[in-house]
């Protein structure tokens, strides 16, 4: 076992902490703060498998700006950020869910691999990322992009009460408003 295993196996086991923090906190900010530990151990484990490019890109794109969205959604709506017993559900069922069906991706991959070395493909450069990305993948990339937008949009839309609401109706009779109006003189 070298170091990068142990770099690997290190950052990968900070990552499946943070992501059980994330799913088991009652406080929906400590969730995201714990999102970003858990993205930024993803990013360190793409550094040390030397794919860069994914890694400032899943710190740049993730870190920076999926979890600051969030984050400002949720100051944004004014939504209950601490523990709430309303919302409380038991967690065993989730946790039943969740623990088989790791199991059982586990067992799949034990029974796949046989624990036998797999030979990596070429080493991919920006240039084959780029080509990949703006020929076969374009259509999604721009439909993201409009999605967020819309997200932006209707995020602002929320933070403002004044949007959406009828204009009031004038209840002062009609020689009332012709005096308060500029240049109006009785």
């Amino acid at each position: 076992m070298t170091g990068a295993d142990v770099l690997l196996l290190a950052l990968g086991a900070v990552a499946v902490g943070a992501g059980v923090l994330v799913v088991t906190t009652r406080h929906l900010v400590r969730a995201g703060l714990y999102l970003v530990v858990c993205l930024g151990a993803l990013a360190g484990d793409f550094l040390v498998l030397s794919a860069e490019l994914v890694a400032w890109v899943q710190v740049l794109i993730y870190v920076g700006a999926v979890v600051v969205l969030l984050l400002f959604a949720v100051m944004l709506t004014r939504a209950p950020i601490g523990a709430s017993d309303d919302l409380d559900r038991p967690g065993w069922p989730a946790a039943l869910i969740g623990g088989g069906a790791g199991l059982g991706l586990t067992a799949l991959l034990v029974d796949a691999y046989r624990w036998s070395t797999v030979a990596l493909p070429d080493t991919g450069t920006a240039e084959r990322l780029g080509e990949q990305i703006f020929q076969s993948w374009v259509l999604p990339f721009e439909v993201l992009s409009v999605l967020l937008l819309s997200a932006l949009v209707g995020a602002i839309v929320l933070s403002r009460p004044d949007i959406g609401r009828p204009p009031s109706r004038v209840t002062a009779a009609p020689t009332e408003l012709a005096d308060a109006e500029p240049g109006g003189r009785r």
